[in-house]
């Protein structure tokens, strides 16, 4: 039987000559390769700058740190990720808060997310993580006016949504990563996601400011320009070699073979996302008269990362997939019932909404290159349990 994974990347010959010819060149890490990545990425998300690291966990800890997120401070984010979203607040010294997730769509509940603020007494939050679950995206039109009232700053994340976008009250589309309603945006380039670099993440913004910052996190510290050296000739000789640490980075630079990987793989990013789309409305069409419910109901700026249902029939559906060679995934065990969270004071019962759709949920197979004749048996094994 074939065997059928969750998510799949896909390599072309253009991406492998692109390889090639890195390997052939003069730089394997910071040179020309990670520049024209974050060139074309940024154009790709509508952002003003794009910064290149090695991970999207990475991109979490500078997020937070380029932010300033002081140590006992809170930022609230959705039980229902993976544990980087909310790791990543833990790294630096704050406080990690989550607000339920809205049982429609599985993102995080504008309204829960507010009460949870309010009760946490003024100015103990410093932030949002805003997650688009499985590439749908949150409207950080609606979430930013929440923010600006608590003075708050939004990190999207956005590791499943590169090329989705929301509809604005103006009925444009704000695409994800474009920061038009928040700071920073967040992408992974796991293989699994819509562009694999093996691993390697990006973070977008619109500062000039939070970039400069970013620049100098990912490599030590470290700046070599001129103009912004705090010592003097007086206190230390200054050659062309002169470097300064100026504040405590970390060595999150994305090497050039990855990047130039991520620039190829980018070429066919929009072939793929509508490729996602049409696996989805076959999806749809198939569970139509059944007992099967999608997460949700088809939409164009769905990014599709994942294609979510949901079943009283969960863990028999999952069984009988994998007997199948059908290996689907769950996404997620809601963060706060992880034993380490637990710790901190999380328990069952905190966020029901999180906790009934973990129960039901289930990701099927998602990726470009799945054909349709596999999207059928799946179709019919699950209906079938």
């Amino acid at each position: 039987m074939k065997k059928i994974s969750y998510g799949m990347h896909s390599i072309s010959p253009a991406d492998i000559e692109s390889v090639i010819n890195t390997l052939k060149s003069d730089f394997l890490t910071q040179g020309p390769a990670v520049a024209k990545f974050e060139e074309k990425f940024a154009k790709y998300v509508g952002s003003k700058y794009a910064v290149a690291v090695t991970n999207g966990t990475a991109a979490l800890h500078l997020a937070v740190l380029a932010l300033g997120l002081k140590p006992g401070k809170k930022v609230i984010t959705s039980p229902i990720s993976f544990v980087a979203s909310s790791n990543s607040v833990l790294y630096v010294g704050g406080e990690i808060d989550f607000a339920d997730i809205d049982s429609a769509s599985g993102l995080i509940d504008i309204n829960s997310l507010e009460e949870r603020i309010k009760s946490g007494g003024p100015d103990s939050y410093s932030g949002i993580i805003a997650v688009d679950f499985a590439g749908n995206p949150v409207n950080l039109e609606k979430l930013r006016i929440v923010a600006k009232k608590y003075n708050l700053w939004i990190i999207e994340d956005a590791c499943h949504s590169p090329g989705g976008f929301f509809t604005t009250s103006d009925s444009r589309r704000s695409l994800c990563g474009s920061c038009e309603f928040n700071d920073i945006s967040i992408f992974s380039f796991h293989p699994v996601k819509h562009i694999a670099t093996g691993e390697g993440g990006m973070l977008t913004t619109n500062s000039e400011e939070l970039y400069e910052k970013l620049l100098v996190l990912r490599t030590h510290g470290i700046t070599r320009e001129k103009g912004k050296f705090l010592n003097s000739s007086e206190d230390i000789e200054m050659g062309p070699w002169y470097y300064e640490m100026q504040s405590l980075g970390y060595n999150y630079r994305m090497p050039d073979i990855l990047a130039s990987l991520g620039t190829s793989q980018l070429e066919r990013a929009d072939k793929n996302i509508e490729r996602r789309h049409e696996i989805a409305k076959l999806y749809d069409e198939g569970f139509k008269n059944s007992e099967i419910v999608p997460l949700v109901k088809f939409n164009e700026g769905h990014a599709y990362h994942l294609y979510v249902i949901q079943s009283e029939k969960r863990t028999k559906i999952y069984n009988v997939l994998v007997e199948n060679e059908i290996f689907p995934q769950i996404h997620y065990i809601p963060i706060h019932l992880q034993p380490y969270y637990k710790g901190l004071g999380f328990s069952k019962g905190d966020f029901p909404n999180a906790e009934n759709y973990y129960k039901k949920a289930l990701s099927l197979p998602m990726f470009p290159t799945l054909e349709d004749q596999d999207i059928q048996r799946i179709i019919e094994i699950v209906i079938g349990v």
